[in-house]
């Protein structure tokens, strides 16, 4: 029996227990009826380990937990079966005796491990940071109080377990040395920073998240400088990023004498709880329905939706917000009495409503997790951060209402903080496995502590490089140092990074302005292009002009150049090739059947064939007899065929192949017409162009049928006139 369970059945009959005067003596209190046999057999066995309890604390922080939050605080170790605890305690260095507690994980743990087990090459979530110290003496004090740090805080004891498991777990070692390995390089092949960095890049390198602690360290000697370098990757399943600030000035105050002044450590699993028993399920989907239900389609700017990704293929940029409009949105952020954050989630809105044409938008926001994470929690290590949905509209509504509206949903927010992403995701219309977004807003209040920090305290040491990664493909974070304002873009490469940060600088333009002259501006009239860009669009890229035959038609571009070259090949298909003159002759004869049939002018004539001679034959045909075809793709489904046929309503339907298949499936009064088996029918009429008197550019070319904006197909007239300008441009 692990330590845990027992201080829960002692807690369920009202059982204490304190150190004698002795502290080596257990003293027992409870009532008679409690202390049967079983029990004090049990006590007897585990006296050691309770004994270590009570001098470090353990018992009495674990009793009070139990008083405060009930029994759900240790329930997962209770309804585990004796094989699964022996599972566990087999993937634990140690065994049992090295286990101190066994707990869900929080809604962002889910989610993270998750994608760390979907990924087979590398982990987004593994976090590097690659530091320099100038001796092996100040690395090695350094990683002394490393590991002074991970025994103070039972989340850095962490390790993740699933195997053979209702749910995944995380287990607290009492004891986890990191694992730390000294490697050396080749000194021909490039700085040493570089080898090790590369060697160790989370795109391509994994740890095993079920050993803990949830780190792991490269260390090693740059010859060429003397310094040495510590590559240390720690994983987001233990730390956010105010967790390694905190982990890093720990450090420091050890290292410059001040351990005595840090804070009492305080359990992670004071979160679980209160993440996973303060706001019901129910509660949790009443709110995400209420605000997602009717959206059926991902928020996914340039059509990316791939959410699983390993965070390579990315590009990064950064822009300071001047002071100037930092000030000005300050400014307006406190006249309208909603914060910097809500103005930045709007104009992140607007940025997304351009990019993918949509009014309502769903993006990820990050939650800060210790708003509501108990008490002490801003002192606690471990992963509080969670990501959730935010739908904002962005349409007549004006600017002033579109600020307040987002900060009262964010407000709102709030109060869901620990719910489950998947929960969320659920509560919409979109089907899985298609994400709800994938875009992520990070606003974070960054502090001159923060292990990204250029600069440290510390002499002799030099953190070198910090990434930070998600499985998203795009994430903008806003960065408020209080004096200064940043913008920092990690986007897949299919779009500009920087480009990213231009349209969130002129959204956030566009508002302020907006708030400060004309606050009843609609949402929608805010543009997101700067000044060059929107010119480059609409002049720069549409200076297209240019002198062209403007009174021929389509086919006529084709007989001229049929008549320049009579014998290159104008077409190949599979093991088939057509010269011009022959595919030229080819359509004539079928273009003068055509003619007799009645086709003329604007008649359209429908062609349902896969890709081939016939297909291309038929379609020069019916233009040189004047009709206008309208092409029927045989894959597509009966009653979209059906429906293109009747609102078309052409004069015959030639087809071959699949093409007559899909049509005899049909039926219908529209003549047919197969291009293989009644090719008899015009075999023997002449060769030449046939003569359209009365044909005109502006007669139509086809009829081509997109998906319409009411679900139904929607015919497009393309008259000949733009069919040569295609040709031409």
């Amino acid at each position: 029996m692990m330590a845990t369970d027992l201080l829960l059945q002692l807690h369920e009959k009202g059982v204490t227990l304190s150190l004698s005067n002795e502290q080596d003596q257990l003293r027992i209190r409870g009532k008679d009826q409690a202390l049967d046999d079983v029990l004090m057999t049990t006590l007897r066995s585990c006296k050691p380990v309770l004994i270590g309890m009570l001098k470090s604390g353990e018992y009495a922080r674990y009793m009070s937990d139990l008083k405060k939050l009930g029994k759900h605080l240790a329930l997962p170790p209770n309804e585990l079966t004796a094989e699964q605890r022996d599972g566990i305690a087999a993937q634990v260095s140690g065994g049992a005796a090295n286990i101190q507690d066994i707990y869900p994980l929080a809604p962002l743990q889910e989610g993270i491990l998750f994608h760390h087990r979907t990924q087979r090459d590398g982990d987004p979530y593994l976090l590097p940071v690659l530091m320099e110290f100038d001796t092996r003496d100040r690395l090695d004090c350094f990683l002394a109080a490393l590991q002074q740090v991970i025994a103070r805080h039972d989340i850095l004891r962490t390790a993740i377990v699933w195997d053979n498991l209702d749910e995944p777990l995380q287990v607290v070692w009492r004891s986890a040395p990191m694992a730390l390995e000294e490697v050396s390089f080749d000194a021909g092949a490039g700085a040493f920073a570089d080898q090790l960095a590369q060697r160790y890049d989370p795109r391509h390198f994994r740890i095993d998240v079920r050993q803990a602690p949830l780190m792991r360290g490269f260390m090693g000697e740059d010859r060429h400088s003397g310094r040495w370098l510590l590559q240390l990757l720690t994983h987001h399943l233990a730390m956010d990023h105010t967790t390694l600030a905190m982990l890093v000035e720990e450090i420091r105050m050890i290292q410059l004498g001040l351990a005595a002044q840090l804070p009492p450590a305080l359990p992670f699993r004071h979160f679980v709880a209160q993440a996973r028993l303060g706001v019901s399920r129910h509660e949790h989907e009443t709110f995400f329905s209420d605000m997602l239900a009717d959206i059926d389609e991902p928020t996914a700017p340039y059509g990316v939706i791939d959410v699983l990704g390993d965070g390579s293929d990315i590009e990064e940029a950064s822009l300071e917000i001047a002071q100037p409009l930092l000030l000005r949105l300050r400014r307006q952020a406190r006249e309208q009495g909603v914060s910097l954050a809500s103005v930045m989630h709007l104009a992140w809105a607007q940025v997304l409503s351009k990019l993918t044409g949509r009014q309502d938008v769903v993006f990820g926001t990050v939650l800060f997790g210790r708003m509501d994470g108990g008490d002490g929690a801003e002192r606690v290590l471990g992963m509080f951060i969670n990501t959730l949905p935010v739908r904002v509209s962005i349409d007549d509504q004006s600017v002033a209402q579109g600020v307040r509206r987002t900060h009262a949903l964010l407000t709102q927010l709030l109060r869901h903080e620990h719910a489950p992403l998947s929960t969320a995701q659920r509560c919409s219309g979109v089907a899985a496995p298609l994400p709800l977004f994938s875009t992520l807003l990070n606003y974070r209040h960054a502090q001159a502590s923060d292990a990204g920090s250029a600069e440290t305290e510390w002499p002799g040491v030099a953190i070198l490089k910090n990434e930070e990664r998600t499985n998203f493909p795009f994430m903008l974070s806003v960065n408020d140092h209080g004096n200064a304002l940043s913008l920092s873009a990690q986007v897949k490469r299919v779009a500009s990074a920087e480009r990213v940060c231009q349209y969130m600088q002129t959204a956030l333009e566009g508002i302020v302005a907006a708030l400060e002259t004309a606050p009843q501006t609609a949402l929608a009239e805010i543009g997101v292009l700067s000044a060059a860009e929107r010119r480059q669009v609409l002049v720069e890229w549409n200076a297209t002009a240019a002198d062209y035959e403007q009174d021929v038609c389509l086919h006529e571009l084709f007989e001229r150049q049929a008549e320049r070259t009579p014998h290159a090949v104008a077409l190949v298909h599979e093991q088939r090739q057509v010269s011009y003159a022959e595919l030229n002759a080819q359509a004539n004869r079928l273009a003068h059947h055509l003619l007799a049939l009645g086709v003329a002018p604007d008649v359209r004539v429908a062609i349902c064939a896969e890709r081939g001679v016939e297909m291309l034959v038929a379609m020069l045909a019916t233009l040189k007899a004047g009709g206008c075809y309208v092409p029927l793709d045989p894959a597509y489904p009966r009653e979209r065929l059906a429906y293109m046929l009747a609102d078309s309503a052409p004069l015959v339907a030639l087809s071959v192949g699949a093409g007559r298949a899909a049509l005899d499936d049909i039926g219908g009064e529209v003549a047919r017409i197969d291009l293989r088996e009644q090719a008899a029918l015009w075999s023997g009429q002449a060769s030449a162009n046939p003569q359209r008197h009365g044909l005109t550019p502006v007669h139509l070319a086809y009829v081509i049928y997109t998906s319409g904006s009411t679900g139904a197909p929607k015919g497009v007239m393309i008259e000949q006139r733009n069919a040569v300008n295609f040709v031409h441009w």
